[in-house]
């Protein structure tokens, strides 16, 4: 469809509307020095007038004094945890009056939610997500539920941070699909386009006019000057060939010496799904969970196998995360697992930065052959 303008003034009858369709309503706030998706119940608790800035290892908000509620990249949450839960219970065991157990399934009730603010790095995030959870014959009942529940509404990124790469991906800076409702912020307003049957309802229920010419064109410039403004680039969309060629190469010693094997790549990663299951036990025995948690595979416990750690060290570490991600993802889903979001060199603690450790290693000789 055509996109049509909605004045700034009316953005609050959008979040109305879609609690009039017993939505919760979710949006990007300042929480903790960062932008965080927190409930959203009025829009003056976006950020307006907030920008940030982001470096390897470092990332911090500035207010500008403008009027925009979008004038940033991204905070160190993505889309993944409203649909792969941090932590969760999967099942319930319980034993019996005659000692025999009882087992109960404990999916998660999800009420309707509407996220705003989503971007198209994110976007191409979920779509891999979903590939995985999603699988047909094996789809992961708790992750859909959550998925099912969601209706996205999307922002065009005109404003990228210096860590941003997701023009080499080419998974931003516009939002292409994977979204209900989508946004353009200008000054004065927003321009509107609807995806699916659900946004165009949602579009016909506000106060929006035909957008005009000068205001799409505007648009578009700003989403081409975002993504020139981009310095950082993955060399290439699929590395694998070229990394398991240089399994042996020096460069995963000197990353290693900077790596603190923390794992927050991981965390902010919104593609990353490593996982690890337990049981937790009552004091006496008689109930237990069985729970699911987010892991990573920078811990020594997720590599181990039958009383040995196979990747026990953090050079180890680091190349299955970077081959994985970058190279034997093709296989799984036809993709790199990388988005160019950015958030792994930012909040990195010591500025480790994935596209300088790519571009080094795909520099270097390929391992010598026997």
């Amino acid at each position: 469809m055509n996109p049509v303008f909605l004045a700034r003034g009316d953005l609050q009858q959008m979040l109305d509307a879609l609690r009039r369709e017993h939505r919760q309503v979710i949006g990007p706030q300042v929480r903790d020095g960062t932008i965080a998706f927190d409930v959203l119940e009025r829009a003056a608790q976006l950020p307006q007038g907030i920008v940030d800035e982001q470096a390897p290892g470092g990332y911090r908000l500035q207010s500008s004094g403008g009027v925009r509620c979008f004038a940033w990249a991204n905070g160190p949450q993505a889309l993944k945890p409203l649909t792969f839960a941090p932590r969760e219970t999967l099942w319930r065991a319980e034993t019996g009056d005659r000692g025999e157990l009882r087992f109960a399934e404990t999916l998660p009730d999800v009420a309707p939610a509407a996220v705003i603010g989503v971007r198209g790095c994110d976007l191409a995030a979920l779509q891999l997500q979903d590939q995985h959870f999603c699988y047909s014959g094996y789809a992961d009942n708790y992750y859909n539920r959550r998925r099912r529940s969601l209706f996205i509404v999307a922002v065009d990124c005109a404003h990228p941070a210096a860590t941003c790469f997701c023009a080499s991906t080419g998974d931003g800076p516009s939002a292409a699909s994977g979204f209900d409702l989508a946004l353009a912020e200008l000054d004065e307003g927003f321009l509107l386009r609807a995806k699916s049957d659900r946004g165009l309802a949602l579009l016909e229920a506000l106060p929006t006019v035909p957008a005009a010419e000068e205001q799409l064109a505007r648009a578009a410039r700003e989403r081409e000057t975002a993504a020139a403004a981009q310095t950082r680039a993955l060399p290439g969309r699929n590395l694998k060939a070229a990394l398991m060629a240089r399994l042996a190469s020096r460069r995963w010693d000197e990353v290693a010496e900077r790596c603190l094997s923390c794992g927050n790549c991981t965390s902010v990663c919104p593609t990353c799904f490593c996982h690890s299951e337990g049981d937790s036990p009552t004091l006496d025995g008689s109930q237990v969970e069985h729970v699911r948690q987010w892991d990573s595979c920078f811990t020594p416990g997720h590599s181990y196998i039958h009383g040995w750690v196979i990747r026990g060290s953090t050079r180890l570490r680091y190349r299955q995360w970077l081959t994985h991600k970058l190279g034997t993802w093709h296989d799984q889903y036809g993709r790199s697992g990388c988005v160019g979001c950015g958030r792994c060199i930012a909040w990195c603690p010591v500025g480790i930065d994935l596209t300088v450790e790519a571009r080094a290693l795909l520099e270097g000789e390929a391992d010598a052959r026997p």
